[in-house]
């Protein structure tokens, strides 16, 4: 069962994030703070309004970034066959390229939430996937 934690909870580091243009498109990314505890190729739970979503942690000059956020795993790997929940959310809380967004840690390298400056947001933290699992899943894929 998720734990239900508040954004302003003290177990929950509050990191500050921008989000900027995807390289020549016009479809926003998520910049990340250099304080996340994430790395290039890192597969991450991203919470937007209460929806799990998975995101890639990608890289470039400027630093950490996510590029979009799905679904599921497979969806992550295969972007174009389905929804980028992460453009869907910016549409939604009207935020675009140069807005800054509050990016909830919590579960350092693992799990983060997304939210508007100042809102208060509670959420429900999914558990961490059994690592032996996972291991037996990641080798069936390569």
């Amino acid at each position: 069962m998720p734990e239900r934690v508040p954004s302003d909870h003290s177990s929950v580091t509050t990191l500050r994030a921008h989000l900027a243009r995807s390289g020549g498109t016009r479809r926003p990314c998520l910049r990340l703070p250099d304080a996340a505890a994430v790395e290039a190729g890192d597969i991450v739970r991203l919470l937007l309004d209460g929806t799990t979503t998975h995101a890639r942690v990608d890289t470039d000059a400027s630093g950490p970034l996510v590029r979009g956020a799905y679904d599921n795993q497979r969806l992550v790997r295969s972007p174009r066959e389905g929804d980028n929940r992460f453009v869907e959310w910016c549409d939604t809380h009207d935020r675009g390229p140069g807005d800054a967004v509050e990016l909830d840690e919590l579960d350092p390298g693992s799990c983060y939430g997304l939210r508007d400056p100042g809102d208060r947001v509670v959420y429900d933290v999914p558990a961490r996937p059994d690592e032996s699992l996972h291991d037996i899943a990641a080798s069936l894929r390569d």
